[in-house]
């Protein structure tokens, strides 16, 4: 991969609610109305708003996107995209690429510089982190590669362990 795509990457551990970016990506249910894990904590420290702003969208399809204000959080949007539950198809891999190339796509189209993402469907869905790791790298550097408008993707992982993960596999694009 193209070192100029790499600089674009960083990896870090970390609370997403707390970033200082344009948007932050949500690993939202197909409700958008709040849930567990990063989806909880986006809800929470958003505040109200994002709750009655998700009630208005009407849901999200797997694989897709949606966008609301960040309201009381530091990024000025959120990107809400579902990731799928795992179930070891090749049909999972393709909708979670979905997911990212998607959630870029809709950042694109808002005019974002700075994107960050969690581990989309690690969580409760499942999906095994470095199996997705990969398909989000790989993703992210694809959409990169045609999109200079974007200046900086940052993973930002809750554990230190996944956050190894993700520095494991993209450190084996450099090689």
């Amino acid at each position: 991969m193209k070192n100029y795509i790499l600089n674009k990457i960083e990896i870090r551990q970390g609370d997403i609610t707390k970033l200082e970016v344009d948007c932050i990506v949500n690993a939202a249910n197909s409700s958008l109305l709040g849930g567990g894990g990063v989806d909880g904590a986006i809800h929470r420290a958003a505040g109200p708003g994002l709750l009655e702003e998700c009630r208005k969208i009407g849901g999200c399809p797997t694989g897709q996107a949606r966008g609301t204000y960040g309201y009381k959080l530091p990024s000025k949007y959120v990107i809400h995209t579902v990731g799928p539950v795992y179930h070891g198809t090749p049909e999972d891999a393709a909708l979670l690429k979905a997911c990212y190339r998607n959630s870029l796509k809709f950042a694109v189209a808002i005019d974002m510089k700075t994107v960050a993402f969690p581990a989309i469907s690690c969580g409760a869905y499942g999906y095994p982190i470095k199996e997705a790791c990969r398909i989000a790298i790989k993703a992210t550097q694809n959409f990169l590669m045609f999109h200079e408008s974007i200046e900086k993707v940052i993973f930002i992982l809750f554990s230190e362990e996944d956050k190894m993960v993700y520095e494991e596999v993209i450190n084996e694009d450099k090689v």
